[in-house]
């Protein structure tokens, strides 16, 4: 039986690893190809490892053994060049594009006081200007195929104001702003905008996150903010993959501007 999405093209961000892995994987299983691209080296300002060129591969291997093709490169998500040049060569090869998925972002921890201008800079470079970019070079690529559906992963900290994570939360809310503004805007070339809103998902972007119970211990009223109503801590990548499945199949086909929280209920407390 055919897939949800088969013949369909879905240009990926930060699919090395993690998330972008996951939504590259959960696609293709339903009969998507891929377009995947990552940035495959370190941050100075991220105190974790970022995606390497195995973690890419990986990827490729696992979109491969799904007998779907996939079009992978290194690509920095500020860099509007290197994304163009991903976009074209991927539907130059297979042909047209019709989901986008902005999913590139990294994280840290630190009190406001500890935000340095590198921080805040590449920060709102990748998660908001990346997303921007990874969006705005695909669309004329949707409207050519007739219409499409772009999803950005936001966050719950896109929703409310988590504390120790300031440039995280500025660039989130801004996603969601950006999104709602392209809804309208691209509503004519029937293309559907929305923003997916994880908890925390259990990736190794979150497993590289330290400092947030020593920040929590000097204000313990703070903690509850980041629970989940529903008994669990993290979510898996699959869980927010699905979400991601639904806004990009015609089983959503009228739903746009949407904050899709897949949260454990984070965002109700």
């Amino acid at each position: 039986m055919a897939g949800t999405l088969e013949g369909k093209v879905a240009f990926i961000t930060g699919a090395a690893r993690g998330q972008g892995r996951s939504h590259a994987i959960r696609l293709a299983e339903e009969g998507a190809d891929i377009i995947a691209v990552d940035v495959l080296e370190d941050y100075s300002t991220v105190g974790y490892p970022m995606s390497a060129p195995n973690d890419l591969d990986e990827t490729v291997a696992a979109v491969e053994a799904l007998d779907r093709r996939i079009v992978a490169r290194k690509a920095d998500v500020r860099d509007r060049d290197a994304v163009k040049a991903a976009i074209d060569a991927g539907v130059a090869e297979l042909g047209h594009l019709d989901i986008v998925v902005a999913n590139a972002g990294i994280c840290t921890v630190q009190a406001w006081d500890e935000v340095t201008p590198e921080i805040w800079q590449d920060t709102l470079d990748t998660n908001l200007t990346g997303v921007w970019n990874s969006m705005v070079l695909a669309v004329p690529h949707l409207i050519a195929a007739g219409g499409g559906s772009i999803i950005a992963t936001s966050s719950t900290a896109g929703i409310k104001g988590l504390p120790f994570l300031a440039p995280y939360v500025a660039a989130k809310h801004g996603v969601v702003g950006i999104c709602r503004s392209l809804a309208n805007e691209l509503a004519s070339h029937h293309i559907r905008v929305n923003t997916v809103h994880p908890t925390g998902v259990d990736t190794p972007m979150v497993a590289g996150l330290g400092g947030l119970d020593s920040l929590i211990g000097r204000d313990p009223n703070l903690g509850p903010i980041f629970m989940n109503t529903y008994p669990v801590e993290m979510v898996d990548p699959r869980d927010i993959s699905n979400a991601v499945l639904y806004l990009a199949s015609d089983q959503s086909r009228y739903v746009t501007g949407l904050e899709l929280t897949v949260d454990a209920g984070n965002t109700i407390r």
